[in-house]
């Protein structure tokens, strides 16, 4: 059955939210993926840091991201990426925690995407030991990749929201969320604290 959505996957330096040292987006369209992007990110003032433990977990270095784009000089492609897609991302708390941080570390609006977490369309529809990407990709029968590789998740989390679309007999990322009871959420930016 087919669906439309973007998959979005973030590596980060350390362990701020704000410190997005790589994203991927994955576009679907019918169920079929049509187009894939992926770019290293500067982190923000404040959180650069690269700490050693997420340097061994993505392989990215300070060295890799010197000459990239800031989160504000990148977000707008990112957002014209995405258009006005529902955002899929593998535990999207994380990856929407990313996004809200980053906005807020460099004082740049924070997008209003609507957003849907893999994860949850993963529990509800394969019956697995554990839901981490690697395990839920593999039921959806998608083959090995490269695990923390920002574009290579964002290509298994496409594959897991085309798969249960087409287990659940649904055409639209709205029906699979319906479908299953996981909620569509609003990104929204962090509140002010006076």
């Amino acid at each position: 059955m087919p669906v439309d959505f973007t998959a979005i996957d973030f590596e980060t330096a350390n362990s701020h939210p704000s410190s997005a040292c790589s994203v991927g987006l994955v576009r679907v369209r019918a169920g079929e993926v049509v187009d894939r992007v992926h770019w290293l990110i500067r982190p923000p003032s404040g959180h650069e840091a690269f700490l050693p433990f997420n340097i061994r977990i993505h392989g990215i270095t300070p060295a890799m991201v010197a000459d990239s784009r800031d989160w504000a000089g990148q977000l707008a492609d990112l957002r014209e990426f995405i258009g006005d897609d529902v955002a899929v991302a593998h535990n999207a708390s994380f990856d929407m925690g990313v996004i809200r941080a980053a906005c807020a570390e460099t004082v740049t609006p924070t997008p209003r995407l609507k957003y849907l977490c893999s994860v949850q369309i993963s529990r509800k529809t394969y019956e697995i030991p554990s839901h981490r990407l690697p395990l839920s990709a593999a039921a959806a029968g998608y083959g090995e990749f490269a695990h923390h590789d920002a574009l290579a998740d964002a290509e298994a989390c496409a594959a897991i929201i085309s798969d249960a679309a087409r287990r659940h007999a649904v055409d639209s990322v709205a029906a699979l969320a319906k479908q299953t009871g996981v909620r569509i959420q609003q990104l929204k930016a962090i509140p002010l604290k006076l």
